[in-house]
Parts: structure tokens; C-alpha cells; sequence
């Protein structure tokens, strides 16, 4: 058995602190904040959590014991702030807020969020599913390229030190 056999992904609970969600994103992006790159979750407040929770799907990864050791939000087609032409159309979903507990890293647990918030967007009826990253992050493109991922645009996003990938799986 693996430590991803332990894990129960479900949507995040009125019961699930957002405060703790919040130190896990920390924990999860705190090496890609050391590399320069600014992305939100890297030092994102509780109340960024909060209304990034609020605006789409949050679904969490809890082990045997009840602790939240994984999250990825989905957003449904159509659900947009701008910036990507290809974020914007309307047979696309796509996901942000990715983060697994470090030291549990490369035990299959990301690979399960994964899964779920691809069966989500196949549920909500996308034909497609994109996320955004740093473009220097290339051991992060190499996974999702392994995944099924492609290459869709570059995007720039204020207040980012970094030029954004978008990249899209078929469903």
C-alpha cells in the first residue's frame, strides 16, 4: 500500500480550517518562492485563500487521520479573470491552487488530485482543461507534459515576476 492509497479526496468541508489550507499551500509552494517565482500560494493571506476557495470548486486530499495534505480548485468553462484568450473560451476549465504536503511528494497524491479535478471538468462538460505556470518552472511543465498536457500560450500576469505557460489536456 502507498501513501496514496491512504488519501480520500473529497471537496473541501465547512469542518476543514482554511487557516491550516492556507500553511499547506505555504509548505507546498515555499521552494518555488525560494527560486524567485511569486506565484499566489506562496505567501497568499487567509482571506486570498478564502476567496480563491469560494470561486470555484476546492477539493482537498485528507489522510487516514483527517489532516488536509493536498488541494486543488477547479473552475467550471467560462470562469475567467482575463489574461489568457484561451481561459476564456468556453470549452475551457481549468485549475489553480495545486499544492501536495512536501514531505509527501512523489507518492501519488498530485497525481490523484489530478484525476479528480480532470474527472470534474469531463462532469461540468470542458473539452478541455488548462492551468497556468511559471514558464522557468520546467521541472512543473516536464509533469504535465507527461500527463498529456501541451503547450497553449504565455501569459503575463500583474504583479508576476514570471511569464506564465498555459498549457490544455484534451478530455
Amino acid at each position: 500500500m502507498t501513501a496514496a492509497d491512504t488519501i480520500t479526496i473529497r471537496p473541501i468541508g465547512p469542518g476543514d480550517s482554511i487557516e491550516e489550507l492556507t500553511s499547506l499551500l505555504h509548505r507546498a509552494y515555499a521552494a518555488l518562492g525560494a527560486r524567485g517565482w511569486n506565484y499566489t500560494a506562496v505567501d497568499q493571506s487567509v482571506d486570498v485563500t478564502r476567496k480563491r476557495v469560494e470561486s470555484g470548486l476546492c477539493l482537498v486530499a485528507v489522510d487516514a487521520g483527517g489532516r488536509v495534505v493536498g488541494t486543488i480548485l477547479f473552475h467550471s468553462p467560462g470562469w475567467t479573470t482575463g489574461g489568457s484568450p484561451w481561459l476564456q473560451r468556453p470549452e475551457v476549465a481549468h485549475f489553480a491552487q495545486f499544492g501536495v504536503e512536501p514531505s509527501l511528494q512523489k507518492y501519488g497524491i498530485g497525481s490523484r488530485l489530478m484525476e479528480a479535478v480532470e474527472a470534474q471538468a469531463r462532469a461540468a462538460g470542458a473539452k478541455e482543461l488548462a492551468f497556468d505556470t511559471a514558464e522557468p518552472a520546467a521541472h512543473l511543465i516536464d509533469w504535465y507534459t507527461r500527463r498529456g498536457y501541451r503547450f497553449i500560450e504565455y501569459a503575463q500576469w500583474r504583479r508576476k515576476r514570471y511569464r506564465s505557460v498555459i498549457m490544455s489536456k484534451s478530455l
